[in-house]
């Protein structure tokens, strides 16, 4: 047995390559201490897929920070609050009841029928963003076509001006850089995270003067009905609803690429059999799951789990890469097979916070897929493998840049 709390979630090694010490932790050790910095905070991590799914379906542990049961809130919690309070109550941030109240206001913009008639739009709008691609040189999928297309799709459906949808993307870098990482960078990107509020809340004023068809209208009429959602809440649930709209979706596009391409013989296969999209989209999501790590759970008793008892009050985090990676429930889980089957993954989550956007993200990985094999059948990686980094941010599992050719 290895002392798993030398394990620091956030370095840069264990990040650009998180798989044989997850493995190992499967295997050893499926539910550990670890940390998030070398010199950070422990945490408990749930790494086994049947113990993951458990965990997030169990309404033992809590999603609520303010619900803390070790009968103490630290001085950092309180400080936390106050500056990124909207970040964290939001649907994500809640238990029943008030997470099913909360989503039950927006669940119709993405249900499968909604998301299904907007693939006229999303088909358009990627064919407009590859044709404006540099292909005859060196660019880089991630800024060029992984993001324009999640990034204007979310932000028409809230009603975001055309023009300031990279001002928010800057901003939800910031924020979620600062938030998964530590306490000197929550600090640090405070100013970008007041500019964020201070902009949604633009957007909502307007929208209380001149409603239109669009979320972040529907929404405000909701607030102003009185019983179904507070100020503090709209401003939680358009801010979560900007960054949670886009950042899955441009994880999956630029890493799903990244896979092809270090596959191609999968690439090969995708571009003559078009039809396995579907099939392969599910592959990408739980090979290079957009989403390493769930959001925190807090025990309310104690709670045992897989012989290891997780004392009340204490947080849980689980390992959704590891959980898509276990070999007990896929079969050589290290390979990458488009036309994998069965294929129960969970990079979307389980329970009550399963992810809202899945159809829309599943939707627009499809599109973006087979519209890159139509359109660049000779895509290749520009620069080596080993130059390839990933963003720092501990939750997610996103590329900053990947530099490709046609």
């Amino acid at each position: 047995m290895f002392d798993t709390t030398q394990i620091a979630l956030s370095d840069p090694q264990f990040k650009a390559n998180p798989y044989p010490l997850l493995a190992r932790l499967r295997t050893e050790a499926p539910v550990c201490k670890v940390r998030f910095a070398p010199k950070g905070r422990v945490t408990w991590l749930v790494t086994r897929y049947d113990d993951v799914v458990s965990v997030l379906r169990d309404p033992r542990l809590s999603s609520d920070r303010r619900r803390n049961h070790s009968g103490r809130v630290p001085a950092r919690l309180k400080v936390l609050y106050k500056i990124f309070g909207p970040v964290i109550d939001n649907m994500l941030g809640s238990d029943e009841p008030d997470h099913t109240r909360l989503r039950t206001l927006v669940h119709k913009a993405f249900t499968q029928k909604r998301v299904e008639e907007l693939r006229g739009r999303i088909e358009a709008l990627t064919r407009e963003v590859i044709a404006e691609c540099p292909r005859q040189n060196t660019w880089d999928l991630v800024a060029d076509y992984a993001l324009p297309i999640p990034t204007t799709i979310i932000g028409e459906m809230l009603g975001v001006p055309p023009q300031d949808k990279m001002r928010f993307r800057r901003w939800s870098d910031a924020l979620l850089q600062s938030t998964a990482t530590s306490w000197k960078g929550m600090i640090g990107n405070t100013p970008k995270f007041i500019a964020f509020l201070k902009y949604i809340r633009g957007l909502i004023e307007a929208r209380r003067r001149n409603p239109k068809d669009d979320l972040i209208s529907a929404l405000v009429a909701a607030e102003e009905a009185g019983d179904k959602l507070t100020s503090d809440e709209l401003l939680s649930m358009v801010l979560l609803l900007l960054i949670a709209g886009y950042e899955t979706t441009v994880n999956l596009i630029s890493c799903g690429t990244l896979a092809l391409l270090e596959h191609p013989d999968q690439w090969e296969r995708l571009r003559a059999e078009p039809r396995l999209v579907s099939s392969a989209v599910e592959e990408m999501l739980r090979f290079y799951t957009p989403i390493d790590y769930a959001t925190y759970r807090w025990a309310h008793d104690d709670m045992p789990v897989r012989g290891v008892t997780i004392p009340r009050g204490e947080n849980v985090m689980v390992s959704i890469s590891s959980a898509n990676r276990d070999e007990a429930q896929f079969d050589s889980p290290d390979r990458f097979d488009i036309g994998r089957e069965p294929n129960r993954h969970i990079a979307f989550g389980q329970g009550i916070h399963y992810c809202l956007g899945a159809f829309l993200a599943r939707l627009e990985g499809q599109i973006a897929f087979t519209t890159l094999a139509n359109e660049c059948p000779t895509l290749h990686l520009a620069v080596p493998r080993d130059a390839i980094r990933w963003r720092m941010s501990m939750l997610l599992r996103g590329l900053e840049q990947l530099p490709v050719s046609c």
